[in-house]
């Protein structure tokens, strides 16, 4: 009886996954997309390379398009959404630019500027709609680390991040190289290169370092995604140049007392590199990359591939169930429950 309970658990479980699908609702715009933000079931942001920057209020069946003036090259790699009318994009690259608008686009503020070469921007999380932070690589043996306290108008340096180790860095693949545990109000941070690392704070002064499983030593090797939620930490990534390479993409923390202490490899690796994670609820993490989406019912532990079309970035509704993909030449998904 107990084994027919857990064979029946398992084709419970592998129904459940096979009845994730995705359709794609946008594609051949010519902009790759790794910044994704979802606010609702109805609102939707993405931002990429050649200054765009696209708007969804239906869920994402239908997106308004727009270059940013003055910015047409710039690579905005991340954007965080508060609204159908409010949103933040963040550029990669030289000048590292910060923009906000108001109005759904049709006016976009410059809030930050650098020309200096080394300043590359990562990724971008809020605690809330006034408070948040953008993560770059490191300058001068530290991460750079900026705040905002007033909805992203100004922009000041953390004189106290985290130090680097030499040619440590982070990935601008997804904007999830950085997120925030709004409950906990615990920053974390996942680097690669020569080292795979987790950074956390709860105050942006006393950092821990976690050394990560994750492939490493290479400058296409890292830790690129993290995501947490329902007890459970999960950390995807690998080596982009050998996107179909399954060896060490993903590794999981869970603070289940059956659960052995730090950060575990998966038991099944999701079918090659990922560039990004979110949680979705119930133990129930969805990763994607440049191999295929993946996703996982158990807190990371096993991954079982659920389509092959190449995308950078994923994200849940932060109120709501929508959930939506998103890679290059303007592609954008729906995840589907069939």
């Amino acid at each position: 009886m107990k084994r027919l309970s857990v064979l029946l658990g398992l084709l419970l479980a592998v129904n459940i996954i096979s009845a994730q699908s995705l359709t794609v609702v946008e594609q051949d715009k010519s902009t790759s997309i790794r910044g994704l933000s979802v606010v609702n079931d109805h609102v939707a942001w993405v931002s990429g390379s050649k200054g765009y920057v696209g708007i969804s209020t239906n869920g994402g069946q239908n997106w308004v398009w727009q270059q940013v003036p003055g910015f047409e090259q710039s690579d905005f790699r991340d954007v965080e959404a508060f609204s159908a009318t409010e949103a933040i994009i963040m550029s990669s690259g030289t000048p590292a630019v910060i923009l906000k608008t108001t109005d759904a686009g049709k006016n976009w503020k410059v809030c930050y500027r650098d020309e200096d070469k080394a300043y590359f921007l990562d990724g971008m999380d809020f605690y809330n709609a006034k408070h948040g932070l953008i993560m770059g690589d490191p300058i001068n043996g530290k991460f750079l680390l900026l705040e905002t306290q007033n909805g992203g108008d100004t922009w000041q340096e953390v004189s106290t991040a985290p130090a680097a180790v030499n040619e440590e860095a982070a990935f601008a693949a997804s904007g999830t190289s950085i997120i925030i545990d709004k409950a906990a109000r615990q920053v974390m941070m996942v680097t690669g290169g020569p080292i795979s690392r987790l950074l956390t704070s709860r105050d942006l002064k006393a950092w821990n370092a976690q050394a990560l499983p994750i492939a490493q030593g290479l400058n296409s090797k890292g830790s690129f995604s993290v995501a947490q939620g329902g007890g459970n930490v999960v950390i995807v990534g690998g080596n982009y140049v050998q996107n179909k390479k399954t060896d060490s993409v993903a590794c999981y923390y869970t603070n289940s007392k059956q659960a052995a202490q730090g950060f575990q490899l998966a038991k099944q690796m999701p079918g090659g590199f990922q560039s990004g994670v979110v949680y979705l609820g119930k133990n129930t993490f969805l990763a994607t990359g440049t191999s295929g989406t993946n996703i996982s019912q158990d807190g990371g532990q096993n991954w079982k591939l659920i389509d092959q079309t190449s995308f950078n970035a994923c994200q849940k509704a932060q109120k709501g169930n929508l959930v939506i993909l998103a890679g290059d030449k303007g592609k954008i998904a729906v995840l589907k429950n069939q």
